[in-house]
């Protein structure tokens, strides 16, 4: 059997293994493909794609958006994107500078918890990756503050602790829009989050067409009802692990993978 991991990050969004790390460790763990999906940029593919010439792995060119729904975070994950289509980098652009405004905001709410750490030394620890919250996390962990990076979610950063803020620009429909007009397949990222299945009937209704059914944090009932959910509503299934690497050290590349039919099947969906 051939399997692939399709929700891997680098350096180049919230992960610590470079896109050319991250390909060599794909082959040593066995992965006949795995899909990059950075949090709102393509920036990795490149590089991942130069590595994995002539290895007989494939780098699928992914993204994982971030849209809000009323007071709700919600992540889109884009497969087999066109990484040069302009409308989709144009946007991106914009998206950066709102991450970067957010970074600010969550510093202050960090400020008024008593709890003070520089903007700066979040953006040294992203550098030129996209910056998010678990910059933010590491900043904490090396400044003292926290022990864990999930500690610091837990108490200050988390989408429910005193200091989230969530103000992301684009609406769940502007990034399925954005993914198929980049002539990929989008896909609700780790579902259990919505903690409201009937909103995705309404992602479908704005184009969704796939699910990602197999994630860490999804029990084995879960991975059931998804499954019935996905066909019921004749979508996709995905999944993935989520790595990271070292800042969520219990989840390693390919510990959830899914059966490389699958892959097909999404890669046909794909213009």
């Amino acid at each position: 059997m051939k399997y692939a991991d399709l929700h891997v990050h680098t350096t180049e969004s919230d992960g610590t293994l470079t896109p050319k790390q991250l390909v060599k460790q794909a082959l040593e763990r066995g992965l006949c493909a795995i899909a990059i999906v950075d949090h709102d940029t393509v920036g990795a593919i490149p590089e991942a794609l130069i590595a994995a010439q002539d290895t007989g792995l494939e780098v699928i060119a992914g993204i994982e958006l971030t849209a809000q729904y009323e007071k709700q975070e919600i992540h889109i994950l884009g497969y087999f994107l066109d990484c040069q289509n302009e409308a989709l980098l144009e946007k991106l652009k914009l998206v950066q500078l709102n991450r970067i405004e957010r970074v600010h905001k969550i510093v202050n709410n960090l400020e008024g918890e008593g709890v003070k750490i520089n903007a700066q030394s979040v953006f040294d620890i992203s550098g030129k990756g996209t910056v998010g919250r678990m910059h933010i996390a590491r900043a904490l962990v090396k400044e003292g503050l926290v022990t864990t990076t999930s500690e610091a979610f837990r108490k200050y950063i988390g989408d429910k602790s005193p200091a989230y803020v969530l103000g992301f620009s684009l609406s769940p429909a502007e990034a399925i829009n954005l993914i198929r007009g980049a002539g990929g397949v989008a896909v609700l990222a780790h579902p259990y989050m919505l903690h409201n299945d009937e909103l995705i009937t309404e992602l479908v209704g704005y184009g969704l067409q796939g699910i990602e059914v197999y994630y860490p944090e999804h029990s084995q009932s879960m991975v059931n009802f998804y499954l019935d959910l996905a066909k019921k509503l004749n979508l996709l299934v995905t999944g993935g692990s989520d790595f990271h690497g070292s800042v969520k050290p219990d989840i390693k590349l390919g510990a959830i993978k899914i059966p490389f039919e699958l892959v097909d099947k999404i890669r046909q969906n794909a213009r």
